[in-house]
């Protein structure tokens, strides 16, 4: 069984598989304004929670929140299930699959036979799409791999039941209504307002407040951990801005285009200008990524390395402030 459907490569796999399931239900949207009309932009420090070692820190909300907010706001329906019975999980994936209906899942990735090993790490919120099925393998849309791939029923039962954090649980979900028509512009300004809440929030672990707290951490790691864990907990910030499916810059790059998008359709010539502010703010997010590799490489010639970067961090937090409240006024 095979249903047809046109793979295509994304920078986020929650946002490409939304887009990817929507797109084959009839609405095609892309990327940016998936991740836009979510309100996927956001910043959390969680210093109290540990992943892979390191302070917990997110460039995104929480798994499954950028497709759910993206369907109330448009007035999608979605359908979602999670099984304890493995064998059950299997059964209805084929039979949605009989029906012709591509399922997005919720995978793990330690154990993808496909991803390149630098990449295998415990993350068990990672988005796939399933759209056929031959033999004993299925047919896999991966949004960050450049080409279909394929899992036994095995290997996708393995990563479906990924134990640990975030356990997916056969995590299934697909696209069942979508509305003939949607007000585009009322979601946009939804989502936005929603974005720039969230950024200037008056909480000192998320938004811009988030960063400076990071900031002020960041000086005193090297004392207080070590150099050495130190620079782990950098190389950890990195990963998470640049290589976990943000499309670089911690989704700036994401956001400037779903600025720019929403402009030319709602008429908004103020988000276009506001689009080429985010783009440069996120070349100043992998400046600051560039520089924190060196330092964590040992290739940096800086003195007072961990200061010059919070100093660069406190830097980005008051742009980005003067930025969303730009924003919030231009609607």
């Amino acid at each position: 069984m095979q249903i047809k459907f046109e793979h295509r490569i994304s920078a986020h796999c929650e946002n490409g598989a939304a887009s990817s399931l929507l797109t084959n239900k009839g609405l095609a949207i892309s990327e940016p304004m998936v991740f836009g009309i979510g309100s996927g932009l956001f910043y959390v420090y969680l210093p109290f929670l540990k992943v892979n070692h390191a302070p917990g820190l997110s460039y995104r909300p929480a798994p499954g929140w950028i497709f759910n907010r993206l369907a109330k706001r448009l007035g999608i329906k979605i359908k979602r299930r999670k099984f304890s019975d493995k064998r059950r999980a299997q059964q209805v994936l084929d039979e949605n699959l009989s029906n012709g209906i591509p399922c997005g899942l919720q995978v793990g990735v330690y154990h993808l036979p496909y991803f390149p090993e630098d990449y295998r790490f415990h993350f068990n919120a990672h988005n796939i799409v399933v759209y056929g099925k031959e033999g004993n393998e299925y047919l896999i849309s991966d949004p960050t791999m450049e080409a279909v791939k394929r899992l036994t029923e095995s290997e996708l039962e393995k990563v479906r039941f990924a134990k640990g954090v975030l356990a997916p649980n056969g995590h299934i979900y697909y696209p069942v209504a979508i509305p003939e028509q949607i007000d585009w512009e009322k979601a946009i300004r939804k989502a936005i307002k929603k974005t720039c809440k969230d950024m200037l929030a008056p909480m000192p672990i998320i938004g811009v407040r988030g960063m400076r707290m990071v900031a002020g951490a960041m000086r005193r790691w090297p004392k207080k951990v070590g150099v050495s864990k130190a620079n782990y907990y950098l190389a950890q910030m990195v990963r998470m801005q640049e290589e976990i499916g943000t499309g670089g810059g911690g989704f700036r790059y994401i956001y400037s285009a779903f600025l720019q998008q929403s402009g030319k359709l709602i008429g908004n010539d103020k988000l276009l200008g506001l689009a080429l502010e985010m783009t440069a703010i996120g070349d100043l997010w992998r400046d600051f990524a560039l520089e924190a590799s060196r330092v964590y490489k040992k290739r940096s010639n800086q003195e007072d390395v961990y200061n010059s970067l919070a100093d660069r961090l406190l830097q980005l937090a008051d742009l980005e402030e003067a930025f969303f409240k730009k924003l919030k006024r231009s609607l």
